[in-house]
């Protein structure tokens, strides 16, 4: 299992600007073979920042989803949005358990 954390940063008044197309990239994502989970969070002290975490279920589906049309259309909407001080991170991790 892959997992994608880490943060992005745009102007928080773009932020309703960019929530459209955040949520075409989630839906688009959340659709894809292999997305366990993918999300965006805006944080609540830092109205600027996005949080993500992203889970794939192996390196064939998280390779497929950076080929994909919509993460294409999602860059090419950065410069406009603002969007920039990415800090993701990408981790493998083992078989999680219930707490």
């Amino acid at each position: 299992m892959l997992l994608i954390i880490g943060t992005v940063r745009l102007p928080h008044d773009r932020f309703g600007q960019a929530k459209p197309a955040m949520e075409r990239m989630i839906s688009a994502s959340r659709a894809e073979a292999g997305c366990l989970e993918y999300s965006y969070a805006q944080d609540v002290l830092d109205p600027g920042l996005i949080r993500v975490c992203e889970v794939w279920s192996d390196r064939a589906a998280l390779d497929a989803h950076f080929k994909s049309a919509h993460i294409a259309e999602w860059r090419a909407s950065w410069a406009e949005l603002g969007i920039g001080d990415r800090n993701l991170m990408l981790y493998e991790a083992g078989k999680g358990t219930a707490t």
